[in-house]
């Protein structure tokens, strides 16, 4: 098997062999968290490169940081413990958390990059939105952010779906990455995460205004997805069949077109429809496959549940403090924890394939209302943050990290807790902040932000 990032790819088993080396004992297992910001000024408009480049250079200035830089442009900055800040094609900021033994502190993290972005953003007259969906303005009114690998997915994705751009320069997410110890147990996260994504999607719903007027979608981001690439997106069929392993996942990428291959610091586009598996065969000009190309792959390849060396849990809005800090303990409680993992794969084992694709297109609009099987998502919901909450309990503390916490994690599902009691989601709460404020981007900002 291939063992450096730049050796070339001798055949299968190396891109299969690639999951393999995520695995990692148990007890070193942790969960991470990423968050992703609409930014706006006070007016509600999108921003441009430039300003969004001041707030990253004053990170910058703090400490503690690497610069990413593409041809001498400050595109994002790293620096190990504390993760990375990077920027996604509509100026959405992105913070991709360090992994933690706990739930407790992967929020933590975040809270901490909120804490040292926001008085950044409030000097330079900037808001940070709790939303999935960009609610002020339209896509053209969105610039696009100057990274070369941006400029080749705008002009491929929309050949593929028709809101695809939306996608790109609108949506904002919340993802937890979670771990896995060998490939059953990689493969049943997998499946599990896949199997819930309607559930999660409701209940993190949090994106109902679009082009500055609500609409009757609890999440439209979750709409967005549905209508932007069938290669790439969406549930995947294979991991809900017994068995399913490394090498299924690894065929299905091998069988998505590309974006591009990345050498000498540029960016280059493929002829249309060109898949990994023929890459891999044919090559490209005088190029190779190497794992760096496929571990780019593979980053390029957005299903609601994502395998790389982690398992990537994609189905949330972004949203609140509070729900953002809820997001790793659901799924640290649910998926780390064995007999929860059983009790919740339960709720969503017998549906058939037709119906988890109508419930996943039923979702976006009517988010905690979705029916199959007669059960709403509500109902479903409430027994699985219940799962999750005693799969925290026995998980129990975790050595240094969970001190005073009783049980721990589990505070931090309250903001869920109090959605399925009251029916209402942050979508609800803030389609009715658009009506009291009439829309007006002044009055709701404040009642939208992040602080």
């Amino acid at each position: 098997m291939a063992t450096s990032s730049s050796q070339p790819v001798t055949g299968v088993d190396d891109l299969v062999g690639h999951f393999a080396a995520g695995e990692k004992p148990a007890a070193s297992h942790r969960v991470g968290v990423e968050h992703e910001k609409v930014l706006v000024s006070a007016d509600g408009r999108a921003l441009d490169y430039a300003t969004i480049a001041q707030l990253l250079e004053r990170l910058y200035a703090q400490g503690g940081w690497e610069r990413i830089e593409e041809h001498g442009t400050l595109i994002g900055l790293e620096g190990g413990r504390v993760g990375n800040v990077t920027l996604e094609p509509g100026g959405q900021l992105e913070h991709s958390g360090a992994p933690w033994p706990s739930a407790v502190e992967a929020a933590r993290d975040n809270d901490a990059h909120l804490d040292a972005v926001l008085p950044i953003a409030r000097d330079l007259g900037l808001s940070l939105l709790a939303v999935g969906f960009r609610p002020f303005g339209t896509l053209d009114d969105v610039p696009w952010m100057p990274k070369g690998r941006y400029r080749v997915m705008r002009a491929y994705l929309p050949t593929r779906g028709r809101l695809a751009h939306e996608m790109m320069k609108r949506t904002a997410t919340v993802q937890a990455n979670l771990d896995y110890h060998d490939e059953a147990d990689a493969m049943d996260k997998l499946r599990l995460g896949l199997g819930l994504s309607s559930l999660v999607n409701a209940l993190f719903a949090a994106s109902p205004i679009v082009d500055g007027r609500p609409t009757d979608y609890q999440s439209y981001r979750g709409a967005v997805w549905l209508e932007t690439d069938p290669d790439r997106c969406g549930l995947l069929p294979f991991a809900f069949a017994p068995g399913a392993t490394f090498r299924d996942y690894t065929e299905w990428a091998l069988d998505v077109p590309m974006f591009f291959v990345y050498r000498n610091g540029e960016y280059h586009a493929l002829a249309e429809r060109t898949t990994f598996r023929r890459f891999l065969s044919n090559g490209w000009r005088d190029e190779r496959a190497t794992m760096a190309d496929w571990e780019l792959h593979l980053s390029t390849l957005f299903p609601e549940v994502r395998l790389k060396r982690y398992v990537e849990v994609r189905q949330a809005d972004a949203s609140t403090r509070e729900m953002v800090r809820a997001l790793p303990a659901l799924w640290r409680g649910l998926l780390y924890d064995e007999g929860s993992r059983r009790a919740a794969w339960a709720l969503v084992a017998d549906w058939t394939w037709d119906e988890r694709q109508a419930l996943a297109r039923e979702t976006p609009r009517a988010g905690l209302r979705a029916q199959v099987r007669g059960r709403t998502l509500r109902e479903l919901c409430r027994e699985l943050v219940s799962i999750a909450k005693t799969g925290l309990t026995r998980l129990g503390p975790v050595a240094g990290s969970d001190a005073g916490a009783a049980p721990p994690g589990v505070a931090l599902l309250a903001p869920l807790d109090e959605i399925l009691e009251s029916g209402r989601t942050v979508a609800d709460r803030i389609a009715d902040a658009w009506r009291e404020t009439g829309g007006d981007p002044a009055a709701l900002i404040p009642r939208l932000a992040l602080t």
